[in-house]
């Protein structure tokens, strides 16, 4: 049986080895840089996993729970208007970290969405259901705040726009991030009904 509940700054190391594995180990390394190794670069990510002011704290995180305790999962999100003050960490991290500046990144989302940064399910899970259930999960969180759920796929992963598109999310635009062609997909918005 797998529950999604919020993630545990105790997760730290397991959320930020699933994060690498959603952003691939080679966009990882070129963010390193050539003088540092992924284990660095998983360092770096452990320390903001475990912060509760960065865009992959744990706090953003829904985790997919097996009923050991182990993460299955992830899906790591927030509002897409906080994305430049929740970076700060990792680009002060990455400067101080690897001498590299990325403070001129471009932004992934804008106002208006809850963005969905990060979706890895380990490899031992694969094919349960768990991404659809994190993504539901995600949606439903979006929900309410008031606000849509959008992500970015890339255009050499059909698989997963799929599975996005399944779920119901539909395309709005295409993008680049990273290097990499992407698709701008939201979820369309239904809010919550007020309580009578």
């Amino acid at each position: 049986m797998i529950i999604i509940e919020r993630g545990r700054k105790e997760d730290a190391a397991v959320i930020a080895s699933l994060v690498m594995e959603a952003m691939n180990h080679e966009c990882c390394q070129w963010f390193a840089g050539p003088r540092h190794t992924l284990d660095d670069f998983h360092r770096l990510m452990k320390g903001l996993v475990e912060r509760e002011d960065t865009q992959y704290s744990y706090l953003n995180t829904l985790a997919a729970r097996t009923e050991d305790g182990s993460v299955a999962g992830i899906c790591i999100s927030y509002d897409g208007a906080l994305l430049r003050p929740l970076r700060r960490a990792f680009i002060d991290g990455a400067l101080e970290a690897f001498g590299r500046d990325f403070s001129d990144m471009k932004d992934e989302t804008q106002p208006g969405e809850l963005y969905v940064d990060s979706l890895c399910v380990a490899s031992e899970f694969r094919g349960q259901g768990i991404a659809t259930r994190l993504l539901q999960a995600t949606i439903e969180k979006g929900r309410g705040m008031n606000l849509p759920t959008g992500l970015l796929v890339d255009m050499g992963n059909p698989r997963a726009e799929r599975l996005y598109r399944r779920i119901g999310f539909r395309h709005v635009n295409d993008s680049e991030w990273g290097g990499h062609a992407m698709r701008h997909l939201v979820h369309p918005f239904a809010p919550l009904l007020p309580e009578d």
